[in-house]
């Protein structure tokens, strides 16, 4: 059988449990990583994701976990390291996506928007670092286009994921060399439920005449967490262009 090259190794992916999460852990999975995921809500779905990755042939649990809590983020580390002895890779996942207009913001909903996008992937990775030091393992934190593009009606998000942008690199520099931080920052990507409409001007608008699909999103977490370990601090757009627009 073909030697692959997660073999041997676990990857934790926060809101793994559909969507893209879902995509991100089923590829690490296929790349031979046993696979823990956490959802905060979405328990079935989280136990479908499970389900999905043992069928192929790898270890897999679902653990619940609020990324802006403290106490439950060092919780589920404990519980990963228990269940499979190591954390190898860290996909730091967890995140909302909110739109209004900047001027109606309200600060429960602005500090609701950073808390789990740019605290949680602290919180997640402090707790994993002792762990992933031990093991000189990587760091894959999922950003957004927003983070380096201006959307006037995400104004929250943006600045939100442009804060994980910045987390990855100060992350990168901190961390090594035992350990490379990179991050993957889709565009749009096509997901159940979107609006068709705004689907379409996008897609008319990116060079590649067409949105993402979150297999892309996966394959981009992949080369990190399987490519070169001298690439650290870098921040992927998977866009099809519609950032250079």
């Amino acid at each position: 059988m073909a030697h692959l090259p997660l073999d041997g190794k676990t990857a934790l992916v926060t809101g793994g449990a559909k969507r893209i999460g879902r995509r991100i852990a089923l590829s690490l999975a296929g790349a031979g990583a046993d696979v823990a995921i956490t959802y905060r809500t979405s328990r079935l779905d989280a136990l479908e994701t499970a389900a999905q990755i043992q069928g192929l042939g790898r270890r897999a649990i679902a653990v619940e976990c609020n990324v802006r809590s403290e106490a439950s983020v060092r919780a589920a580390i404990q519980r990963v390291v228990v269940v499979f002895g190591r954390l190898d890779v860290l996909v730091n996942n967890a995140a909302v996506f909110e739109e209004a207009p900047l001027e109606r913001i309200t600060l429960e909903a602005w500090d609701n928007v950073f808390e789990t996008n740019a605290r949680g992937p602290f919180l997640v990775t402090r707790e994993a670092l002792t762990h992933l030091r031990a093991v000189e393992g990587t760091i894959v934190n999922i950003g957004s286009l927003g983070g380096m593009r201006a959307w006037a009606g995400h104004a929250h998000y943006c600045g939100s994921k442009a804060a994980l942008h910045m987390l990855t690199q100060a992350m990168a520099k901190a961390f090594a060399p035992q350990i490379n931080v990179n991050c993957v920052a889709p565009g749009w990507i096509e997901l159940e439920d979107q609006d068709q409409d705004a689907a379409e001007r996008l897609a008319a608008r990116t060079p590649m005449r067409r949105n993402g699909n979150p297999d892309e999103v996966a394959q981009a977490v992949l080369f990190f967490a399987t490519g070169p370990r001298f690439v650290t601090g870098q921040i992927l757009a998977v866009d099809g262009g519609l950032g250079l627009i």
